[in-house]
């Protein structure tokens, strides 16, 4: 919680003022009863505050027959009987009579009078017409419809408090996950290989997409309605206490019953919260990798297993839901009925005391109004600290992926193209900006151990140098580590022991952009982006014009076919590429590699997916692109490799031979081997 809050500190004036509109939406919301309850007791049932006689003109003057009568400033006095006289409407078997000409005793007595008494003094007055009730009550009329303004006026104003405060939140929580997501996408980027070797990516999907959005719940609405509520609660009992505080206490007699069933219930909600979190991981973990793969699904005839597998994930999420629903629909009637049992308390309580004239209709009014209310926010704290325990949870797996530490480390800042080095005579030389620099293509290994895993060495104290220009190959079986020195050269992975230079720097003093973006790497699985072709060409970078694109296609003969679909290089490319053949897709990369016009080329198994006629082709377009550049190339077709100035021969992680192709032939060693094997199988 307390690292979620950091992201609050530049948001913190919002949150401020929305405090502030909380409270003054808690003001109207308990203001509003109080004004129902003062219009009964004042307006409504006020028909028996006695009247006095006045002038025409005298205030608040209403006509009563010959007379003109008035409330404003009229006060029982039971002490007075020579001169007070008094006039008072009461109410006795629905019918309204004015009782004349009373003492200030009889008045007293009269508006404490039961049915019986009543009677006596219905026989000796006079039955009010609907004339003369309009007329004498004038004046309560006008204060119903003054009572009825405020009212409106304070839902008005609840409404603009609300919206205001609602947007405020909701703009912030929006904001602070839109800053979440870039900061945690951001974050995976710049992780090893390592990491994405051993994490699913629906499990990233995951943490940036419904975890940061568990997150936005809970700062757009949880922590200003947890204030609100708490405050709610506490102004609630303050404003019962200080009008009555016997009714404030029958009103409270079951709450120590809601606040065990709000404890139990935020244990549960918990628990259930956080497996329907940990249901929703595994659920899109097997999505993105199964849907990923489908076709190899349906190739192998495996649909009716997956579907069976992902009905098990399914069930789990649904089973888990049905447990969050479950606690939820035991929970919120349990608290429904305390409150209907608080109210019908507070009736029974209430109804007592009016009867015996210790307590006000209206008063009775305004604390069955908040009796009502009152539980409401008690329920909603315990739903909402749920929902809290989700947000945290789902804080907590999007700040495991955040504290992922990445194992490649930039050495140096963005404006530096690699660390400061020594001089010849031991001064610091200043290292060149990053656009300055442009690697030669010397690359150096000096007894490089390297492992995946712990002390499980895939390459063995290798050590060789590669000239700038210089075409490079590696063969070897499968599992001898070719694929791991060329990782090894973009710095995706860190050696154990030794060293390795380009242009006689250690690779771990640059700047891994600069490192990076010289070395162009084209790969046997080719990965297109969804888009366009163009797009996947110079993937966004803004300095490749058009023209650039073109260019590198027709280098690598990629035009020849991008030409003849519609759209040409606007056409749409789908995900992964799917509508593009194997070798299309593999022209298209060679495009991109050229595009950014690397200084060291690296062919993973480049051309295996290319048919004899385009490998020629590509072939001829390599020769040209080889001109002043440093290749390293890894192909299992010894024949594709022929031409390199060096081939080296990987044998369990060693090199146990090197020279041209002619010289390995005439060493009659394990390269004479392969390339008889792969001509016996020609």
């Amino acid at each position: 919680m307390k690292r979620l809050l950091t992201y609050l500190k530049p948001h913190k004036w919002v949150m401020v003022l929305a405090t502030l509109l909380v409270l003054g939406i808690i003001g109207v919301e308990l203001y509003r009863p109080i004004i129902l309850g003062n219009a009964i007791d004042d307006y409504i049932n006020a028909y028996y505050n006695p009247y006095q006689v006045t002038t025409q003109d005298g205030e608040g003057a209403v006509a009563y027959r010959d007379l003109y009568l008035t409330r404003e400033g009229v006060d029982v006095d039971e002490t007075n009987t020579a001169d007070a006289v008094y006039y008072q409407i009461f109410l006795y078997q629905d019918h309204y009579y004015m009782a004349e000409e009373l003492t200030g005793a009889e008045a007293a007595e009269l508006a404490d009078a039961d049915s019986g008494e009543l009677a006596v003094y219905a026989k000796a007055s006079v039955q009010l017409s609907r004339d003369d009730l309009k007329e004498l009550r004038t004046y309560d009329f006008r204060g119903i419809l003054q009572a009825a303004a405020l009212y409106l006026l304070m839902l008005l104003l609840g409404f603009v408090l609300n919206a205001a405060d609602t947007w405020m939140l909701q703009k912030m929580g929006q904001n602070i996950v839109y800053r979440m997501r870039e900061e945690v996408f951001d974050h995976i980027q710049g992780l090893s290989s390592s990491f994405f070797d051993t994490t699913p990516v629906g499990k990233l999907v995951t943490r940036v997409s419904n975890d940061t959005e568990a997150v936005n719940e809970m700062f757009s609405t949880i922590l200003v309605k947890l204030f609100k509520n708490i405050v709610m609660i506490i102004g609630y009992a303050v404003v019962m206490l200080s009008i009555n505080v016997k009714m404030a206490l029958f009103s409270f007699l079951l709450l120590p019953v809601v606040t065990v069933l709000t404890f139990v219930f935020r244990s549960y909600s918990r628990k259930a919260y956080q497996l329907v979190r940990n249901r929703i991981t595994d659920l899109n973990t097997f999505l993105s990798e199964h849907i990923s793969g489908m076709k190899l699904i349906q190739i192998f005839a495996r649909e009716k297993q997956k579907y069976q597998e992902f009905e098990g994930k399914s069930r789990e999420l649904y089973l888990a839901y049905r447990k969050e629903v479950l606690t939820f629909a035991i929970f919120r009637p349990a608290v429904y009925l305390a409150s209907i049992l608080a109210k019908v308390i507070v009736i029974g309580a209430g109804s007592y005391f009016v009867l015996g004239s210790t307590l006000s209709l209206g008063t009775l009014y305004i604390f069955i109004t908040y009796i009502g209310s009152f539980f409401e926010p008690i329920q909603e704290m315990a739903e909402q600290f749920g929902t809290l325990q989700s947000s945290l949870a789902s804080a907590e797996k999007i700040f495991s992926v955040l504290d992922e530490e990445p194992k490649i480390v930039n050495p140096c800042g963005p404006e530096e193209a690699y660390r400061p080095q020594k001089g010849p005579e031991g001064e610091t030389v200043t290292p060149p900006r990053p656009e300055e620099v442009r690697l030669q293509g010397n690359i150096e290994f000096r007894h490089v151990w390297f492992a995946y895993e712990k002390d499980d060495y895939i390459l063995k104290d290798i050590s060789f140098t590669i000239h700038p220009g210089e075409k490079v190959a590696f063969v070897g079986a499968t599992g001898a580590g070719k694929t791991s020195i060329l990782n090894l050269i973009g710095r995706y992975y860190d050696i154990q022991k030794g060293q390795i230079l380009i242009d006689g720097i250690d690779i771990k003093d640059y700047n891994i952009d600069v490192l990076r973006s010289s070395i162009g790497q084209v790969q046997q699985d080719v990965f297109l982006f969804t888009g366009d072709i163009k797009s996947n060409i110079s993937l966004g970078r803004e300095d490749i014009t058009m023209e650039d694109v073109r260019s590198s296609a027709r280098t690598v003969h990629a035009n020849e076919f991008i030409e003849r679909i519609p759209g040409q290089y606007d056409a749409p490319v789908t995900e992964r590429g799917s509508t593009l053949s194997t070798g299309q897709r593999q022209l298209i990369s060679f495009a991109r590699t050229l595009a950014y016009q690397p200084s060291i080329l690296v062919l993973d198994e480049a051309t295996a997916n290319i048919d004899t006629e385009t490998e020629s082709l590509i072939t001829q377009a390599l020769e040209t692109l080889m001109e002043g550049r440093t290749t390293i190339m890894v192909a299992h077709r010894l024949s594709t490799i022929q031409h390199a100035d060096k081939i080296i021969v990987m044998h369990r992680g060693q090199i146990r031979e090197s020279g041209t192709h002619q010289e390995l032939l005439a060493h009659d060693g394990l390269y004479k081997k392969l390339y008889d094997l792969q001509l016996v199988e020609e």
